[in-house]
């Protein structure tokens, strides 16, 4: 059996892999190495601790607060790519720490099926029209403008958007509506109330042809003619068969009702980030309208919250996503601070690494990433996960992630932020095929199966209160 080492720079020295972003199929260009024995090969086995947590100091300080006075909200906004659009980690995650901590909301929201891909499942979205969309994985492009939500959603219709929880632990007392510029673009009505509005109208009679009848007798039966009978059922002749029926023309008059739906408005406030409302009493759908004045409707997000105590996490993300596409539109990070942040998790790196960015290009965006985030959120903490293993192919082990995870935790002190090694608690570098047996891993062996997310976010939600654990026993 050849050794770790030697396979690992085997790997290293002769792959070469397409760049594709946030595909099931990666293409590889050429690979030269013989990796059979790579499922012999020992698996990394993490301490699931969280490092640095110095940098977490006030954020835990927060959550003590919380945790003694039962009052006031802490706030976690975790963002990344697709491991997180589909919010399965994250939804594990806030399901575990708002068992502990109270629960405030589900925070951010977006509809992502008006924008045609996947996202989280507590909140269903309908709406009459046809919406267009940007990610922000594609250039800029104008009056497209991707914020908070990391996807751009527009229409200039005349449109209706129905928010309909589905889980209803998350009933809300506030929506917030975050749009380009803090512009009230949309309105937002309670549940439709009906108007029944009646009228007189011709009454309807109907009569099945017998065998032997033509339309004299049945003209004499009800009082018209045969020329009446005729038009009324659009006949060209006088030939009619047994069985059929015939529509009766007639002069009666009888009530019938019109139902009409209305909507009932609702009054918004606004502060310098979101236009919201606030109910006392909590709510479970909600309609969102055009707002007045407007001709073109951008939405990049809601927020969600509770009157209660407790910790709301967010969750962002977005398919093909790199820390290079946040950073391109600064909108993200002016809308940011919307969510009150106390803490920011990061969860990057593996799209890079399909695009084969070497480390010191993606430890300079990821720098640029987190100093973009202190400069609209100076108070909030940050912690980096770094990458989980995939495969090239469903084959080749992705030493690019490994790289990363390194650089992750290498300069986290001087960076000034907590990390969290995924990359070694899901087994590193060869793990992936062993995870795969154990029914963690999607078939493209990039993607986790629902399983896995959750045992993530299992993991993650035990080593961050641990790490609080750790806090409040050293705490002065």
């Amino acid at each position: 059996m050849r050794s770790k080492l030697s396979t690992f720079f085997c790997i290293l020295l002769c792959f070469s892999a397409a760049a594709q972003v946030d595909t099931t199929e990666v293409v590889i260009d050429s690979v030269v190495t013989d990796i059979a024995d790579i499922d012999t090969t020992d698996i990394v086995v993490g301490d699931n601790s969280i490092t640095n947590t110095e940098a977490m100091k006030l954020f835990f300080e927060k959550l003590y607060k919380l945790e003694q006075e039962k009052e006031g909200h802490v706030n976690i906004v975790h963002i990344g790519d697709s491991h997180i659009q589909a919010d399965l980690m994250t939804g594990f995650i806030r399901k575990k720490l708002q068992e502990k901590f109270g629960n405030a909301g589900c925070g951010f929201t977006f509809p992502h099926n008006l924008a045609k891909t996947n996202g989280g499942h507590y909140v269903r979205y309908n709406s009459n029209v046809s919406w267009q969309s940007r990610r922000n994985i594609y250039s800029t492009e104008e009056g497209m403008n991707v914020g908070l939500s990391g996807i751009a959603l527009k229409t200039s219709e005349n449109f209706v958007i129905e928010l309909n929880l589905r889980d209803t632990s998350y009933d809300f007392n506030t929506i917030r509506i975050i749009t380009p510029g803090n512009k009230p673009m949309f309105d937002l009505a309670t549940s439709s109330k009906t108007i029944v509005l009646e009228s007189s109208v011709p009454k309807k009679i109907t009569h099945k042809i017998k065998s032997g009848e033509v339309l004299g007798s049945i003209a004499n039966k009800y009082d018209v003619t045969v020329a009446q009978l005729k038009k009324i059922n659009g006949l060209r002749s006088d030939i009619i068969r047994a069985g059929k029926t015939l529509k009766i023309p007639t002069k009666e008059m009888q009530k019938k009702e019109i139902k009409r739906s209305e909507f009932i408005p609702l009054s918004l406030s606004a502060d310098t980030l979101s236009n919201y409302y606030h109910s006392t009493n909590a709510l479970s759908k909600i309609y969102m309208l055009p707002g007045k004045g407007y001709k073109d409707y951008t939405l990049n997000g809601l927020v969600l919250e509770k009157d209660e105590p407790g910790l709301i996490y967010s969750s962002i993300g977005v398919n093909g996503a790199k820390c290079s596409d946040y950073n391109k539109y600064p909108l993200f990070f002016e809308q940011l601070p919307a969510l009150k942040p106390d803490l920011v998790v990061i969860s990057l790196g593996t799209n890079e690494s399909f695009d084969k960015m070497i480390g010191a290009n993606y430890k300079e965006q990821l720098n640029l990433f987190i100093k973009n985030i202190r400069d609209k959120n100076p108070d909030a903490a940050i912690l980096v996960i770094t990458p989980p293993p995939s495969l090239f192919k469903r084959k080749y082990p992705n030493v690019f992630v490994a790289e990363y995870s390194k650089i992750i935790l290498a300069q986290e002190t001087e960076q000034n932020y907590a990390t969290w090694d995924l990359f070694s608690e899901m087994g590193g570098l060869f793990s992936v095929n062993r995870n795969a047996s154990k029914g963690l891993m999607s078939t493209d062996r990039v993607h986790y199966s629902k399983d896995g997310y959750e045992k993530q976010g299992l993991l993650f939600s035990e080593a961050i209160l641990e790490a609080y654990d750790n806090f409040k026993l050293n705490r002065d």
